[in-house]
């Protein structure tokens, strides 16, 4: 993991350290409000944003990271949650809203961060609500970004599809007239014929700039 992108020296030395103090944080992207929360007490600031702690009632999923280039999928569970991550829960759109999970270095056994790295990055999927006597549990699926690789794209290399990136490109203006163009290289076109009152034809041309 040491060479992943995103990992600058500082997060080297920790990783070579004897003993860590790990923590984890998840950012979730919904329409309205974004929910940032991670695995210890009170706030914490990460990249200028406030994470609330959430202790032992966030939990996470094992993530997979091989050499290989493929999706793996992630859930997030949060139990004892306030009124907010509820409401959010039921009335909020989470299709394919973004997620975030990062893992970070305490320093000096405060809460103060000494670096992170982002762990997993995707889409939620679904969400589900279990309520039994022990207490209300909101769990998250997600799947890795990773994934558009596997979904057919239905862009084409044409100005329609090129208008729905940008409406103010015209690159492919003439992509379709294109398709039918007939383009005479290297030989005389069937409309060229011999020049008439004693020009030079398109053969004689030909073999004159053979010689």
């Amino acid at each position: 993991m040491a060479s992943r992108s995103g990992i600058d020296s500082q997060i080297t030395n920790r990783l070579g350290a004897d003993q860590q103090l790990l923590f984890f944080a998840v950012k979730a992207q919904f329409d309205t409000e974004t929910i940032r929360l991670w695995t210890g007490i009170d706030d914490i600031t990460l990249d200028g944003e406030t994470y609330t702690g959430a202790g032992d009632l966030l939990g996470i999923t094992d993530i997979e990271d091989t050499l290989e280039i493929k999706s793996t999928n992630c859930s997030f569970t949060l139990s004892g949650m306030d009124e907010t991550v509820l409401n959010l829960a039921l009335s909020e759109d989470i299709q394919n809203r973004k997620i975030f999970l990062f893992m970070g270095y305490l320093s000096g056994g405060g809460n103060v961060s000494a670096g992170e790295i982002t762990l997993f990055s995707g889409r939620m999927t679904n969400l589900s609500i279990n309520d039994d006597p022990d207490g209300m549990t909101i769990i998250v699926n997600a799947e890795n970004r990773l994934v558009d690789l596997n979904r057919p794209c239905n862009l084409r290399y044409t100005l329609a599809s090129q208008q729905i990136i940008n409406s103010t490109d015209t690159g492919f203006k003439y992509v379709m007239a294109l398709q039918d163009k007939q383009i005479d290289w290297g030989r005389p076109s069937n409309d060229d014929t011999s020049n008439s009152g004693g020009g030079t034809s398109n053969e004689d041309q030909v073999q004159t700039i053979r010689r």
